[in-house]
Parts: structure tokens; C-alpha cells; sequence
């Protein structure tokens, strides 16, 4: 415990929070919004975030008559008697003299003293990386201190994860940690729809000493399998994929189409006839459209649709002819895809996806969703067939699927035509969850944000998004004071299901200590010889 306390309680109440006077002008300038403190009850601690900062007089006739700058004597003895500076806190958590973590269920008395939390008092509330028995992870410290701070990955696993942030705030740079954490702490198998190729070998650094950093694939050379829409960009940046991603238009179903509809600008006109195409030819629909471009109305004739509208769909799908990574019927020579990867995910090897030159969204959009729906499928069989068997060597691996531009994916317009919301809702149901990287929260769906377990999010300025990442939270007046004091970098506020009580955080550099710190987590796991896992992983 500290000696020096920053301040007492002078009043407040259960619902509003707590009004702790800081006991001197020091006290005042080493305090900010997020800090995490400590306040000293009769028979136990309450552990608190400061969540504003105000100053207050004892008379309102005092800021009539300011003290002027010469009048040192005045202000000094206005400072000690009249003025104060008043820190509001809002108590989460009770240690009791036991050492039981609880929920806040009292108040702190008069008088208690507030103290800055220690590197102790963090490792309790939210245990460290070698508590036995949990896969305890650091995404960074808390404000000004310099004790790591870990979530629970076994509860990330749990539930849907969402790290959101305006442009430029670094949800890249905090998604491949949690990542190397996931990976690293073997917590789940990872499929990661990776659209500007910035995980898998290297990627640019936030920090301009340091140009570059490693890849995940680059970290963990045999725990992640790249495959490739675009296997020369892949190579042409150092590496070879492991499989390049072939599809067949009878992978297209008409759901894909039907969620693309803003993307592709198609009218519902349009969207009904592909419907009527997919309940004539079923699986073959999309090639058949594309091989009768000179006989669309005799086509539209054949399945009663408008023949614009069977025009209008034909031009808007004719782009997927120009895509090489999509063949017009199945080869019984090409091995199925979707195959390759539940084998990889059968052992424990996590995949990127990387899009080289293909970065449109429509591309991303209509991969993400295909693979992904085929994925779920097979994870859904899996585990009814696990239920079934009740042996332990049939339960799937959970499988963690990481989306970016999520709110493409989860618009209220589509929201329940796509698998992804169809995970989200699950809760991991079926061994899967998601982790949605995404700028503009307030335009997904609000049952699905509602879904989401744990919460990673940097600055945000738009109101709506604010509002949108804490409705629902406890405390939520409380936590929008705090995301608007966040800084533009390396700074996140973590709330859910997987951290013990909201936390704001600076995040843990990403360089040759987090690389030395992430292999001996694998070392230590898995009994190998850190120096056998530093010659495996390629160099940059």
C-alpha cells in the first residue's frame, strides 16, 4: 500500500460515485481520468477508475475576486482553505481482509483515504501470465503505472470480441496483440480474413525508428498457414503461401449475393431474380446467368423473371469472371478448399487469408462470407457429432473468425442474411466465435453489439459510436467520460466479459521484447527450447 494517499472522501453516494478532495497541488497534476485507484475502508479495500476531474471553491464570491498573479500570499491561503480540486470516483470491486474479490455491494466511509493502486493490487484483481491453471494475457499497463494488466483468454474465447477505434488509433496494431496472445497462449485456432495483408509476414510499424514489424506468421512459423487469393503478392513480399485459394461458382449461394446488395447497388428487382435463378438451378445459378449473357431473355422466360432485371443482375456479376481465384465448375482434380482448412484447423493451426491485390470490398465481402459459411457448417456438424459421441478427442477446437470493416458484414439491413451475425448470436454455441475490428460501431446491428463479450476500444469522436460501444455497460455515463479523454495512440478502455472491471490501458509495444516475451510464453507451454523456436521463425 502506498504511504502517501492522493486524497480523502468527502462525500457521494452509491449510484452518482464518490467526491475524493486531493489533499495537495501534486496529488492534482499526477492524476487523470482512467487511473486506477485504491480506496481504504474499515475492513476492506475499493478499487476505482477516477472518472472526473473538477475544481470547486468554498464561496462563489471568490471567482468574482480572483487573486492576482502577484498576490502569492492570497492564493496560497485561498489554495488551502478555500479552493480544492475534486476527483470523482465510481468504486467496482471490494477485497475484503480475506483476500475475496467481489462486487461493489457497500460504501466507503468518510474520510477514507484514496490511494494510487500498486503493481500488487493488480496482479490480485486481474492475475498475471504465470497464475497456473489460466491463460492470462497482457495487453499493456494501466495509466502511469508500469505493472502488466491481463485479460482472461479463456473468457475472450467465450463470447464475440469487439476492438473498435476511429481511423488512425491503432486497432491493427491492438488486434495482432491479442492475437499473438490467442496464438501464443494456444487459447483457440484462429481464421483471420486479413484484406490489406497487414498479419501475416510483416507489417508497418506504428513508431518511426522501427519501420517494420513481424508478422504473426513470422512469430509462429508453424502454428499458422497462410493461404493466399493472390499467391505472387504473397511471394513478392518475402514467402511462399501454403495454399492458394481456388473456389467454384457453385460455392456462390444466394445469400452471398443477397448481403452485397448496397455493396453491389443491386435492386431488390434484381435480387428476386436471383432467387428465382438459385430455386431453378440451385448450385449451378451463377453459371448458368454468366454463360447465357447473349440469351438473358430467354433465360428470364425460363424462371419468370424481368428480363431487366435478369440484365441488370448479369451486368452487376459479370466482375466474378475477372477474379482468378474463381473457376466455372468443380475439377475433380482440385482438392475442395474449405477441406484444406478444417484440416489445418484439426491441428491447431491458425490461418490468414490474405487478398494481395484484391482488396475491393466486394471481394473482401464475398470471401469472408463464403469461406465463413462453409466453416460454420462444418463446425456445426462437428459439434453435433461431439454431443453425440461424448468422447473428448471429437470436441472441435474453438475457432476464433476475425473480420475488419465488420460493419459491412453487420449492417441492421443484412444483419440476419450472413453467418456472421448467425455466430455472433450463437455465443459460441458451436465452438465459434468472432473478433470484429471496426471504425463505425453505432452502424452494426444493436443486438449484435449487445452480443459482443469484451470490448477493446481506442478514441472514438463520433457521439453515435460512443454510444453505441458502452450501451448496454454498467456505469455507462461514467465510461464515456473516460473514452473522451483517450489519447490518439496506444491508449484503449477494456470492458466485458473478459477483463474484471472496465480498465484503461496503454497498450504494450510491439517489438523485439513483446517477440522474446510472446516465444518464451510457447516455450514454457509447449516444453520447447526457446532457441528452437527462434531458429523455426523466419526473420524479416
Amino acid at each position: 500500500m502506498n504511504t502517501s494517499s492522493l486524497g480523502m472522501i468527502i462525500s457521494g453516494s452509491f449510484t452518482e460515485g464518490f467526491h475524493v478532495r486531493l489533499v495537495s497541488h501534486s496529488a492534482q497534476t499526477r492524476i487523470r481520468t482512467g487511473k486506477f485507484v485504491s480506496i481504504q475502508g474499515d475492513k476492506c479495500r475499493f478499487f476505482s477508475l477516477i472518472t472526473d476531474l473538477k475544481l470547486t471553491v468554498s464561496h462563489p464570491d471568490i471567482l468574482l475576486f480572483p487573486p492576482r498573479p502577484e498576490e502569492r500570499l492570497l492564493q496560497k491561503m485561498l489554495l488551502m482553505r478555500d479552493m480544492s480540486a475534486i476527483a470523482m470516483v465510481r468504486p467496482l470491486l471490494i477485497l475484503d481482509d480475506a483476500g475475496r474479490i467481489s462486487s461493489i455491494d457497500r460504501i466507503p466511509p468518510h474520510f477514507a483515504p484514496v490511494y494510487s493502486a500498486t503493481n500488487d493490487d493488480i496482479s490480485i484483481i486481474f492475475g498475471s501470465e504465470s497464475t497456473p491453471g489460466r491463460r492470462y494475457f497482457s495487453l499493456g499497463s494501466p495509466l502511469d503505472m508500469s505493472a502488466p494488466l491481463c485479460i482472461d483468454l479463456d473468457k475472450v474465447t467465450e463470447r464475440s470480441t469487439g476492438i473498435f477505434g476511429k481511423t488512425g488509433t491503432g486497432k491493427t496494431f491492438i488486434t495482432r496483440l491479442m492475437l499473438a496472445g490467442i496464438i501464443g497462449k494456444d487459447a483457440a485456432v484462429c481464421l483471420i480474413f486479413d484484406m490489406h495483408n497487414e498479419y501475416g509476414v510483416q507489417a508497418r510499424s506504428e513508431h518511426h525508428d522501427q519501420p517494420f514489424v513481424k508478422g504473426l506468421k513470422t512469430l509462429f512459423s508453424h502454428r499458422i498457414a497462410i493461404f493466399s487469393l493472390d499467391p505472387h503478392a504473397t511471394q513478392r513480399r518475402g514467402i511462399s503461401p501454403d495454399r492458394r485459394i481456388l473456389l467454384t461458382y457453385q460455392s456462390i449461394r444466394i445469400e452471398d449475393i443477397l448481403s452485397l446488395q448496397e455493396e453491389l447497388n443491386l435492386h431488390a428487382t434484381a435480387c428476386e431474380a436471383a432467387s428465382l435463378l438459385a430455386a431453378r438451378y440451385q448450385r449451378d445459378w451463377l453459371a448458368t446467368l454468366l454463360a447465357q449473357g447473349a440469351h438473358l431473355k430467354e433465360l428470364a422466360q425460363q424462371v419468370g423473371a424481368h428480363p431487366e432485371s435478369i440484365a441488370a443482375l448479369y451486368r452487376k456479376l459479370k466482375i466474378i469472371e475477372q477474379l482468378p481465384f474463381f473457376q466455372q465448375s468443380e475439377s475433380e482434380t482440385q482438392s475442395d478448399i474449405i477441406d484444406e482448412m478444417m484440416d489445418y484447423i484439426d491441428r491447431g493451426i491458425s490461418i490468414i487469408i490474405e487478398f494481395g491485390n484484391f482488396t475491393s470490398t466486394f471481394c473482401y465481402l464475398l470471401i469472408s462470407n463464403i469461406i465463413t459459411r462453409h466453416i460454420h457448417a462444418r463446425y456445426t456438424l462437428k459439434t453435433e457429432q461431439f454431443l453425440g459421441s461424448h468422447q473428448k478427442r471429437d470436441e472441435p477446437k474453438k475457432l476464433i473468425i476475425v473480420i475488419e470493416e465488420a460493419h459491412k458484414f453487420l449492417r441492421p439491413a443484412i444483419a440476419r442474411q450472413t453467418t456472421f451475425s448467425i455466430i455472433a448470436r450463437e455465443m459460441r454455441k458451436y465452438y465459434v466465435s468472432l473478433l470484429i475490428v471496426d471504425q463505425r460501431p453505432s452502424c452494426i446491428d444493436s443486438e449484435i453489439i449487445s452480443q459482443i463479450g469484451t470490448k477493446i476500444v481506442a478514441q472514438l469522436h463520433d457521439e453515435q459510436d460512443v454510444h453505441a460501444v458502452i450501451s448496454g455497460s454498467h456505469n455507462s455515463q461514467y465510461l464515456k467520460t473516460i473514452l473522451s479523454t483517450l489519447g490518439s495512440k496506444q491508449q484503449a478502455l477494456v470492458i466485458g466479459h473478459a477483463i474484471t472491471m472496465p480498465m484503461v490501458i496503454e497498450t504494450r509495444s510491439y517489438d523485439e521484447i513483446f517477440y522474446r516475451d510472446i516465444l518464451s510464453l510457447i516455450s514454457v507451454t509447449k516444453n520447447i527450447p526457446i532457441q528452437d523456436l527462434y531458429t523455426s521463425s523466419p526473420s524479416l
